[in-house]
């Protein structure tokens, strides 16, 4: 059921860095992306799909971790992603990508939890290092890094309090707490 998905599609932090994840997961994941709403169907996105320790390490290297979690420089070794997908887009169809990394991302992430893998849609991007470390062409811009892998450690979503933060945090038991506003207070009026 898609809201079960949903539910269990939190960020993944952590992960079991020993489990690989294949390229023709990677690939399958792409699928779904491409398979994805574009707008004005301009299909502008591409795609490095990293399974490799060596780039992986070059790529983790470039990217920010939790801005909330402040103590937390990322994961550590042997809980870093196992894979990585690099969303870019193609100036050269267009010069604006709109949402279209948003649905793209969405799409992989949903099918990493269908098979059984977690993943974290990172904006906080070195662009420049990793364009230089992944030597991609000027036309090609970095939108966002999808790091995926089996996840090793627990998320849930919690109800924001009146007054309460939506800012992330992990307990004792490292169990990591996303805070969501409930329906109510996000909806502002029904028309039926």
């Amino acid at each position: 059921m898609i809201e079960d998905l949903v539910r269990k599609n939190r960020s993944c932090r952590r992960f079991a860095e020993d489990r690989p994840v294949d390229a023709i997961t990677l690939r399958w994941l792409v699928n779904l992306a491409r398979l994805s709403a574009s707008g004005a169907n301009l299909q502008p996105l591409k795609y490095v799909l990293c399974c490799r320790r060596q780039t992986n390490e070059a790529i983790f290297a470039c990217l920010g971790w939790a801005g909330y979690l402040k103590d937390w420089p990322g994961p550590e070794p042997g809980e870093r992603p196992a894979a990585y997908i690099v969303v870019l887009g193609d100036r050269e169809i267009a010069r604006d990508f709109g949402c279209d990394h948003g649905i793209a991302a969405q799409s992989i992430l949903l099918g990493a939890r269908e098979k059984g893998l977690a993943g974290c849609m990172i904006g906080s991007v070195n662009r420049k290092r990793l364009q230089r470390a992944l030597g991609l062409a000027e036309h090609l811009q970095i939108l966002l890094v999808l790091a995926l892998g089996e996840p090793k450690e627990t998320a849930v979503c919690d109800p924001v309090e009146p007054g309460g933060s939506i800012r992330y945090w992990r307990d004792e038991r490292r169990i990591h707490h996303v805070p969501k506003r409930s329906l109510d207070e996000i909806i502002i009026e029904i028309h039926e």
